[in-house]
């Protein structure tokens, strides 16, 4: 059902309607993980916010081209240009090759995306199979006077920038006060002031991962891979740009700098950024120490878990709140959108086994509307997550006998389940829930229900009522039906 996309643009501060530079084409880049460690609960947000917004745009008929980019050199372990980098102080603890550690959290972070179910890219590029296009770019930056040169490494000149252009535009920050620290440090550092950032740093004797630049033998900065590779993929005019909320200063505003900087204008029409996860009111992250990784939450072994939770249900609980809204990480709330997210996936598989009336006393078509409605109102996934609830309280009513629904009103609301549920919110159904848990404990529970029934139908009550208390004994609900019966696991 195509509806018009309001989509709210961070540099705009606003809610506008989306559309798309070419019609029916969308250029979308999302800045992806710096490949050091496995990924935690903080990275699952974004993958999870931008692989909603890939499958909403596509179920509106647009060819969407996503790139999603790997940082594999250039993060210093800070945003002021100095210390390691991130990946080759995590390869020298560990000793191993920079690349090592690469390969391996790469892989371990597919392999994580793949289990929340997470469309791949379209291109996933990496840092350090694009270098020319980097060092092309910060050749620009310098030609148009935006950059200096000190001692081997060239630095943007934000001052001088913000002659001519608004630095701060995107995160509200103010030069004054960001020039306001950096006056006593002059003397003590090659930048001019320490709000410039590093577009190539020359690299130290020891450092592993350098490469030969016009300027010494070195890395490029960190802000420099995003402007070059999305420019390179998109053109340098694009439809879509994200990220994380913590990435809008200084990552994303050095790269609008950048752009205006090399190419004469902003390349992004539209920012999106996903709020933080928090524990306890505090942001999520590996430098702070207060992260769980996906692994930990998919097998349970963090302090902090009181059981392990399934990918989807890690995927239901981001759902329920507006990916711009702060989400705070509770057992409590896992615990509800685990059962939640049993409750609907029960009645998704329910209709198909939903009794056609010749009149329906549902509105089917109401709730379509109202949850494409929802979802084209910036992503509103609380709102159409309540809409879709409705819609299975009347599911189970209809189940029941209590409301009716005809059989065209079955095949759309069927229709319409399987492609915003699966297609668009991106949930599956997961193998053990889809065999209760246990495929040899639901084999059993068939055949003692099976024996159940045969005594009934020889009207061995007292058989029939053991075989029930039984299984309602060790966590097995049996409900007699119309035409059999059925069962669940207690929760």
């Amino acid at each position: 059902m195509s509806k018009e996309f309001i989509v709210y643009n961070t540099l705009s501060r606003k809610k506008e309607v989306f559309k798309p530079i070419t019609p029916g084409y969308v250029g979308m880049y999302v800045c992806g993980p710096t490949v050091y460690g496995e990924a935690h609960l903080g990275h699952a947000r974004p993958a999870i916010t931008f692989d909603l917004l890939f499958r909403y745009l596509k179920s509106q008929g647009n060819k969407v081209r996503y790139i999603r980019n790997v940082t594999d050199v250039g993060h210093l372990v800070n945003d002021a240009d100095e210390g390691e980098d991130k990946i080759e102080k995590k390869a020298r603890l560990e000793q191993l090759e920079p690349m090592e550690v690469v390969q391996h959290y790469t892989l371990s972070y597919h392999k994580n995306m793949e289990q929340l179910n997470t469309l791949p890219p379209s291109i996933e590029p990496r840092a350090t199979g694009h270098m020319m296009e980097q060092i092309d770019a910060v050749k620009k930056i310098l030609e148009n006077g935006y950059a200096y040169e000190a001692n081997g490494s060239v630095y943007f000149d934000v001052e001088k920038y913000s002659q001519d252009h608004d630095y701060g535009k995107l995160s509200g920050r103010k030069l004054e006060d960001l020039l306001e620290n950096t006056r006593e440090l002059s003397g003590q550092s090659e930048k001019r002031n320490s709000a410039d950032f590093a577009l190539w740093k020359k690299a130290d004797k020891h450092v592993l991962m350098k490469w030969d630049g016009p300027w010494s033998e070195g890395v490029p900065g960190w802000h420099m891979e995003c402007t070059a590779m999305s420019t390179k993929y998109l053109g340098q005019k694009f439809d879509i740009h994200g990220g994380g909320s913590d990435l809008k200063f200084p990552h994303h505003e050095a790269e609008i700098a950048q752009s205006v900087s090399a190419y004469g204008s902003e390349s992004v029409n539209y920012w999106m950024h996903n709020n933080l996860i928090t524990i306890n009111g505090q942001k999520m992250g590996k430098s702070l120490g207060n992260f769980i990784t996906l692994n930990e939450m998919f097998s349970g072994s963090h302090d902090l878990l009181e059981q392990a939770y399934s990918p989807m249900t890690v995927r239901f609980f981001m759902l329920q709140a507006h990916y711009r809204s702060t989400l705070d990480f509770s057992n409590e709330a896992l615990q509800a959108a685990e059962k939640g997210l049993d409750r609907l996936m029960k009645a998704v598989e329910l209709v198909g086994k939903l009794n056609a009336s010749e009149k329906s006393s549902v509105d089917v078509a109401k709730l379509m509307d109202d949850v494409y409605t929802a979802m084209s109102d910036d992503l509103n996934t609380p709102i159409a997550l309540a809409h879709l609830f409705e819609g299975v309280k009347w599911i189970n009513a209809i189940h029941a006998g209590h409301q009716t629904i005809s059989a065209q009103d079955i095949e759309e609301l069927k229709s319409f389940l399987n492609t915003i549920v699966f297609e668009v919110l991106g949930l599956k159904i997961e193998e053990e829930a889809a065999a209760g848990g246990d495929e040899k404990l639901g084999q059993t529970i068939e055949l003692l229900l099976k024996l159940r029934g045969e005594a009934k139908a020889r009207k061995d009550w007292d058989t029939a009522d053991q075989i029930r208390d039984e299984l309602k004994a060790i966590g097995v609900i049996v409900k007699d039906v119309k035409d059999g019966f059925e069962w669940e696991l207690a929760e």
